[in-house]
């Protein structure tokens, strides 16, 4: 009987495909039918391009690393190399240390692109999206997207996780991002419990607000536990989520932050 690591492995492509567009079409539709805030852009606009960047990074992934961070894993696990392939741990606790590292890790790098100049240059294209829905969590500069696989492939090297735990992280994060940036509202009584674990919508809107304060705040993607620890936590927006500003205030041009070819060249306009 194949093990449940090896079948996750052999059937990867399926897995991650069914969560995206599983949680793509959830949150798509559950916001369509009860947004939290009025939307200030046509979602047809946004969503061809905001999917289009999508698309490109995707094909850019699979040219620029073609055994991309789960290949790395696999080839440390063949090899020996890395931290945890020197300790004999249960498969299932090397999963939940690998998934708990790697998440941490995000939070940092989150961390970093906000706070150097030259990552955030990178960075913003994401922050600029004047509305906040499902699609603005996939919405990120082709060049950040390269750096975010290299940190991680980095990272993955040192650590030598299970191939199957970077795996569940990648698809854990990816359906994080989408639910998270999603334009719904969780009722409060289970937005309290949720957020205790892991990153609401409620909790990381905050973070893509207009002022510094709060945009200095809620770098997590999935777990929630890293802004506690780190003191960067804001439970809620000054303003309230209806009367927050979402964007940069200093961009406002659609042809600038709302097509494929803005989002590509403003990291590099004065």
């Amino acid at each position: 009987m194949i093990s449940w690591d090896s079948w996750l492995l052999a059937n990867e492509l399926s897995i991650r495909l069914g969560f995206f567009f599983g949680v793509f079409l959830l949150m798509g539709a559950w916001e369509t039918v009860k947004p939290c805030r009025p939307l200030r852009f046509p979602r047809w606009y946004r969503w061809c391009n905001n999917i289009g960047l999508v698309f490109l990074n995707s094909v850019m992934l699979r040219l620029l690393f073609p055994i991309a961070a789960v290949g790395v894993a696999l080839t440390m696990e063949q090899e020996g190399y890395g931290l945890l392939n020197q300790i004999e741990l249960p498969l299932l606790l090397n999963t939940v240390i690998t998934i708990v590292v790697l998440d941490m890790l995000i939070y940092w790098q989150h961390v970093l692109f906000h706070q150097i100049p030259l990552l955030w240059a990178l960075h913003k294209v994401h922050h600029a999206d004047p509305d906040y829905d499902v699609t603005t969590g996939a919405r990120f500069h082709p060049i950040e997207i390269v750096s975010s696989m290299l940190i991680k492939m980095v990272a993955i090297v040192l650590l030598g996780p299970s191939a199957v735990g970077v795996l569940i992280f990648e698809v854990l994060l990816n359906a994080s991002a989408m639910f998270n940036h999603s334009n719904i509202q969780l009722p409060k009584a289970v937005d309290k419990i949720v957020r205790v674990f892991f990153v609401t919508p409620d909790m990381h809107r905050v973070h893509h607000s207009q002022i510094r304060q709060e945009t200095d705040s809620n770098y997590g993607f999935a777990l929630s536990c890293w802004d506690r620890l780190f003191s960067t936590y804001q439970a809620q927006p000054v303003k309230g989520h209806l009367g927050m500003d979402i964007g940069l205030s200093e961009l406002s041009d659609p042809k600038l932050i709302c097509t494929v070819k803005g989002m590509i060249t403003l990291p590099f306009r004065r």
